[in-house]
C-alpha cells in the first residue's frame, strides 16, 4: 500500500485513494484567529458587519465580543488540511466545491481553531479521482464545532 500516517497526518498515493475510504485524519495544529485577521478579511471580502469589526458593538451582541467570519474560518481549510492530509503522485488537484456547509458555533476573536477530517468517498472519474472529504473545525475550549464542511476535491493523474 502506498500511504503513510505520520502522527496525525495521512499521505496517500493517488492510485491508492480507493483503499482509504472512511479513514480519518488530524487534528492539525491550533491556529489563532486575531482581530487583525478578521479586519483584513473584512477588507478583502467587503463584509464589514459590526459583529466582526466593531468591538464596542459586538460587546453588546449575544457573543459578547467580535467573532471571525464563517468564511474566514473555512478559508483556513487549505493550510490546516495540508498539515494532516496529502495526496501524492497527481498532476492536477482542484477544489470542485462543497456539498454541505454549516457554521454551528462562532469563533471568538483571539481564539484558536484546528481541523480534523474523514475521507468519506472516493469515486473514479475520467483521468483521476473525485473525493468527498468531511472536515470539522474545532474551536479551542468549545465542544461545538465552528464549521463542518463536505468538500469535493478532484485529483488528476
Amino acid at each position: 500500500m502506498s500511504s503513510s500516517t505520520i502522527d496525525n497526518q495521512l499521505s496517500i498515493a493517488i492510485d491508492d485513494l480507493p483503499n482509504h475510504e472512511g479513514q480519518s485524519f488530524g487534528p492539525s495544529a491550533w491556529q489563532q484567529l486575531t482581530q487583525s485577521d478578521v479586519s483584513a478579511y473584512a477588507e478583502v471580502s467587503g463584509d464589514h458587519n459590526p459583529i466582526h469589526v466593531d468591538p464596542v458593538a459586538a460587546a453588546d451582541s449575544p457573543f459578547g465580543q467580535t467573532i471571525a467570519h464563517g468564511y474566514l474560518t473555512l478559508s483556513r481549510v487549505v493550510p490546516l488540511m495540508a498539515e494532516v492530509f496529502t495526496v501524492t503522485g497527481f498532476k492536477t488537484g482542484v477544489n470542485y466545491g462543497l456539498n454541505h456547509l454549516r457554521f454551528p458555533a462562532p469563533v471568538p476573536v483571539d481564539s484558536s481553531i484546528r481541523l480534523s477530517g474523514t475521507l468519506q468517498k472516493v469515486e473514479e472519474i475520467a483521468g483521476g479521482y473525485q473525493l468527498i472529504v468531511e472536515v470539522v473545525f474545532e474551536v479551542e475550549d468549545n465542544p461545538k464545532p465552528a464549521c463542518v464542511a463536505e468538500l469535493v476535491l478532484r485529483y488528476y493523474k
